[in-house]
């Protein structure tokens, strides 16, 4: 009888275990998209006035798109990102005009390693859209600008989210940050995260879209400044 009572105590303390080892917080979501506030670091940059106010992001089995806008929809850029194929999808509309441009793994790695930054983990903590995030602190390894910090939780269930930006040692979702691209250095800090369902034809170019080179995409950015 004491052995079958032994026996019945360690099999509830496992299923306990399991239980409270298993993620049930209703925000820890996989599906749906977190909106950011969007503004510009430096207003006398001549890119400001097509600065985007906001960005959005849409996830999904892991797959990300980032969209952003300005100047009433004229002008419009998206980043699909998957981790499973490690490719970068980036697409422009201004316009009438539309573009798209892909990126392998190699290409990734290339572009996120010009930023030469090392990020160093920090004992900040932030609730940002009703989310725990945690601080790091991003500095520039030839001191060519000042560090920065960034915030991050692991309370989404998003796994690998950052394998395409320069921030891919962070293991959680980026909820306020910096990044400059094309001269454009720009703040987001997250705003609200909705669970919702997410069309699959996000993260696929729409067929109108033309392929272009990265040589031809930068020289489309050059050209806006």
């Amino acid at each position: 009888m004491k052995k079958i009572l032994i026996v019945s105590l360690a099999g509830l303390l496992l299923i306990l275990l399991w239980t409270s080892c298993k993620h049930t917080d209703e925000k820890f979501i996989s599906e749906g998209s977190i909106e950011y506030t969007a503004a510009v670091c430096d207003q006398t940059n001549s890119m400001a006035s097509m600065a985007p106010s906001k960005m959005t992001i849409k996830f999904k089995n892991n797959k990300s798109c980032v969209q952003m806008n300005a100047g009433m929809g004229l002008f419009t850029t998206s980043f699909i990102s998957n981790p499973e194929t490690k490719s970068l999808l980036q697409l422009v509309k201004l316009l009438n005009k539309k573009f798209w441009l892909s990126q392998d793994s190699i290409q990734i790695k290339k572009e996120n390693d010009s930023y030469n930054i090392e990020i160093k983990p920090a004992n900040g903590k932030k609730i940002i859209a009703g989310y725990n995030c945690q601080q790091a602190i991003v500095h520039f390894k030839d001191d060519s600008e000042p560090d920065f910090e960034i915030y991050y939780t692991k309370e989404l269930d998003i796994h690998n989210p950052n394998f395409a930006n320069p921030f891919s040692s962070i293991d959680g979702v980026l909820m306020g940050y910096k990044m400059k691209k094309f001269g454009l250095e720009m703040k987001f800090v997250a705003k609200s995260v909705t669970k919702e369902n997410i069309d699959a034809a996000e993260f696929e170019v729409p067929k109108e879209y033309k392929k272009i080179s990265q040589k031809e995409m930068d020289e489309l950015f050059a050209g806006l400044q």
